[in-house]
This record gives C-alpha cells, sequence and structure tokens, in this order.
C-alpha cells in the first residue's frame, strides 16, 4: 500500500492532517475528521490534491483509489497508520 519512508503519526493525529487537505482543497473550514469526501463535492481532481499533501507530509506513497475506498479522514487515517504499524512490525 505505502512505500519508501513516513514520519510517526498516529491515527488521530493523521486524520486531522487529512481533515485539513479536505478544507483547504474543497474550500470549505466546516469540514472534520468524520466529513465525508464526496459529500463535501470532492471528485478526481481534489483527491489526487489531498493526496499529493498527505504523501509529501508523510513521504511515503499513498494510493489515490483509497480516498475514494475511505472517505473521511478518519477512516483514511485509521488505514494508513495500521499499514505503518504492520510495516514498522516486519522490519522489527
Amino acid at each position: 500500500m505505502t512505500t519508501a519512508h513516513h514520519t510517526s503519526i498516529d491515527a488521530p493525529e493523521l486524520a486531522e492532517l487529512i481533515a485539513i487537505g479536505y478544507r483547504e482543497t474543497l474550500g470549505d473550514a466546516t469540514l472534520d475528521t468524520a466529513s465525508d469526501f464526496f459529500e463535501a463535492g470532492g471528485d478526481s481532481l481534489a483527491a489526487f490534491q489531498i493526496i499529493a499533501r498527505v504523501q509529501d507530509t508523510l513521504g511515503t506513497e499513498v494510493p489515490v483509489a483509497l480516498i475514494f475506498t475511505y472517505p473521511t479522514p478518519a477512516e483514511l487515517a485509521e488505514v494508513l497508520a495500521a499499514d505503518f504499524a504492520d510495516r514498522a512490525a516486519d522490519q522489527a
């Protein structure tokens, strides 16, 4: 799912980071970690912009398809955090 190096970040912190991307990309200051990407007016261009921000922050590749499968920042963060934990366990 992800590759390269990522910073150590937990799911709630990551969810807030993604929510900031939602707010800035979709131009809606009311969006939070439970906001649905599609209900907020997200489209494929916005998905690429949000995922690019996440990738830049974490220093790792994140498939853009994940935002369509896990449309809230909280859901997406949980999946990414679990993936990071799995990778860390594999390296230990």
